[in-house]
């Protein structure tokens, strides 16, 4: 179904709802009757539609609870103890706050690589649909108290649009402390929020902070960015609003303040999945003829490649990097980091000789490659 409107979420199918650490937990205390209002508006979508929360804020809560320093993220070893036991009072939080509208809460924890690999990403969202056929409410968070910084997804904006498109969502809601997406700082006089966005472009991109402004989160504009850029792959639709409001769902669904990302209309389920994972195993180098080709729908030939980055096997994902360090994209590689050592730079008939067997058509094929 087409959103193309912020009141169009009503008639969402499939909602996934992110909820920020700000807007839970306020001064190390969950904020309870925020969250029951929040129960109460899930309860009303749930008339039509599926929903699913991602939910932060065990880091918070936990290192309220440990009375540790930075809010928990001092360092890791302090994130994960934090986290570990956040995740218990977040989920009872959760639990409370629904089953007090009848609603039965499912915790569902996931590292990066349960999305990133193929077969657990299928697992995942075999999971998710069996959850919502048997009318719970899945409440997905990061498993920080065990992922390391090397394999997490760092934020849940992200992880969000990654779990819509495992769930195969309509739309991604992500409520956190600002409107939407500002054309400039929106501290700055004269900054104008942006209703639509058509495709998150480079311009797009310059527009946003990193910096998350309640200090709680470990997201920022440019993480919602790469979380919009997920969904539109996808064929999504989300959106960020501001969930600060006593009402949040509404002032977004009634008063339409925030900002719709729409989705691209050739979506392709195969690399939208590609173009959402976020931990590349290497990266190789090409050159400007090279980028020229890749601009013109070519595949990754070994003889544009002018660096190769990593300890890669064949069939990982690499990141795809020009001749300035520009990321291109990223695709699944047809040869281990080695071999791609070995013939870089090289025409096809010159290849065979490098490796000992036939060359195959290319190093990355454009079939398995999404741009960035």
């Amino acid at each position: 179904m087409a959103i193309d409107s912020l009141s169009d979420l009503r008639s969402a199918r499939r909602l996934v709802i992110k909820v920020g650490s700000a807007l839970l937990v306020e001064h190390g205390a969950p904020r309870v009757e925020w969250l029951a209002t929040l129960a109460a508006e899930i309860a009303g979508l749930r008339k039509h539609a599926e929903v699913i929360v991602v939910s932060s804020g065990a880091i918070a809560l936990g290192a309220a609870r440990l009375g540790l320093a930075k809010g928990g993220r001092g360092s890791l070893a302090d994130a994960q103890a934090s986290a570990s036991v956040g995740q218990v009072e977040l989920a009872r939080l959760w639990s409370d706050a629904l089953g007090h509208r009848g609603i039965t809460a499912a915790q569902m924890l996931v590292t990066l690589g349960d999305l990133e690999d193929r077969r657990r990403y299928l697992n995942a969202s075999a999971t998710l649909a069996r959850l919502l056929e048997a009318g719970a409410v899945p409440v997905v968070n990061e498993n920080d108290s065990v992922a390391t910084e090397e394999i997490r997804f760092g934020d849940n904006d992200r992880l969000a649009a990654r779990v819509a498109q495992a769930a195969e969502a309509d739309a991604v809601l992500l409520l956190s402390d600002v409107d939407g997406l500002y054309d400039r700082d929106p501290r700055e006089a004269g900054a104008v929020l942006i209703a639509r966005v058509a495709g998150v472009t480079p311009e797009i991109t310059a527009m946003a902070s990193g910096a998350s402004s309640s200090g709680l989160g470990s997201g920022g504009m440019r993480a919602k960015l790469q979380a919009a850029q997920i969904a539109e792959r996808a064929g999504i639709t989300l959106v960020i609003a501001n969930g600060t409001n006593p009402s949040p769902l509404a002032r977004v669904l009634d008063e339409g303040i925030g900002t719709l990302f729409v989705p691209q209309a050739d979506a392709n389920a195969r690399k939208a999945w590609l173009g959402g994972r976020l931990a590349p195993a290497g990266a190789l180098s090409v050159d400007s003829g090279c980028m020229r080709a890749l601009d013109q729908g070519a595949s990754v030939l070994a003889a544009g490649i002018t660096e190769v980055e990593g300890d890669f096997a064949r069939g990982d994902l690499v990141a795809i990097h020009g001749p300035r360090g520009e990321r291109l994209g990223q695709g699944l590689v047809e040869y281990a980091a080695a071999e791609c050592r070995a013939i870089l730079g090289l025409r096809q008939d010159q290849q065979a000789a490098r490796l000992g067997y036939a060359p195959r058509a290319a190093v990355i094929h454009r079939d398995h490659m999404v741009r960035a």
